[in-house]
């Protein structure tokens, strides 16, 4: 198993689903947490079930209860968790709201701005507010919880996918701007699971989320990727083993991450679960190149 032993970890969204199934694996793997919600009772419960989880009773296991959006509340918890911790090793921006479903001519603006304030801008500034100290200690892991929308066109789900491309593309920038800093950024897609997401696209129904809601009641039935394996891949992103491994977007279900750490000088060298344009050569066709 891969040790996070001596390290700590600020998690968003920590209460419930992704981030709950990504804070006990932490504790698992002998990390310090701490996890941010939004309510008092689930992040109890959440807690107790990541203490249950620890290696150690010395492992420290906190839980704030603040919104994201709360610049001010967010920075005081960091640094409340640091001086008790000793360092932060690792954040996982996890936390992310649906947002509003349907054509974008016909949604509420003010609930549009405010998933991109949730999935995007509260993010970037959180990786604002760790880097100072990572700097210092010039080492870090930051993990962007990435999800659908990001690579490729996502109707009627446009704030959620809008924000969530942008996240990538801010988890490659930072981590080019970081590059032998010794601390590393990546993204990290955990698949489709059945959370609270897949609930709101069947409350929308049919003629608000298209054809996602079909493949909603698909998944409701058959059910959606464990979020076990997105927190497994959380955990290598977190640990020394994948020192180095920097601005990539990685698939829990797809790539076969757990192989990378030997394929260190190929990622260097190459744009390989990166977002990038396709031109027409790239898909066999002899026009549009100069």
């Amino acid at each position: 198993m891969t040790t996070l032993a001596g390290r700590s970890a600020f998690i968003t969204g920590g209460s419930r689903g992704l981030g709950l199934a990504i804070a006990r694996q932490f504790a698992a793997a002998g990390s310090h947490v701490a996890i941010v919600g939004r309510h008092q009772v689930p992040l109890d419960t959440a807690r107790s079930t990541i203490e249950a989880a620890r290696t150690s009773t010395s492992q420290i296991v906190r839980a704030f209860v603040i919104d994201v959006l709360d610049e001010a509340g967010m920075a005081a918890a960091i640094s409340a968790f640091r001086s008790e911790a000793g360092a932060l090793t690792a954040l996982v921006n996890n936390a992310a709201v649906q947002g509003p479903i349907g054509d974008l001519d016909r949604l509420d603006w003010q609930q549009w701005q405010e998933t991109i304030r949730t999935d995007l801008l509260a993010p970037i500034n959180l990786c604002r507010l760790v880097l100072p100290a990572m700097r210092l200690q010039e080492y870090g892991k930051i993990v962007n919880i990435s999800g659908g929308g990001a690579t490729g066109p996502r109707p009627r789900f446009s704030a959620y996918a809008t924000a969530k491309s942008g996240l990538v593309r801010f988890t490659e920038t930072l981590a080019a701007e970081l590059r032998g800093s010794g601390i590393d950024v990546n993204a990290l897609a955990p698949g489709a699971m059945n959370t609270q997401m897949l609930e709101e696209i069947l409350a929308a129904g049919p003629g608000a989320a298209g054809a996602e809601y079909q493949d909603a009641e698909r998944r409701q039935v058959e059910g959606g990727t464990p979020p076990e394996r997105a927190a497994d891949l959380a955990v290598f992103l977190a640990s020394a083993a994948s020192d180095g491994i920097t601005g990539r977007l990685l698939s829990a279900v797809w790539d076969v991450w757990e192989d990378l750490p030997g394929h260190r000088a190929d990622l260097d060298e190459s744009d390989v679960y990166t977002l990038r344009r396709i031109v027409p050569k790239d898909r066999g066709f002899t026009w549009g190149d100069r």
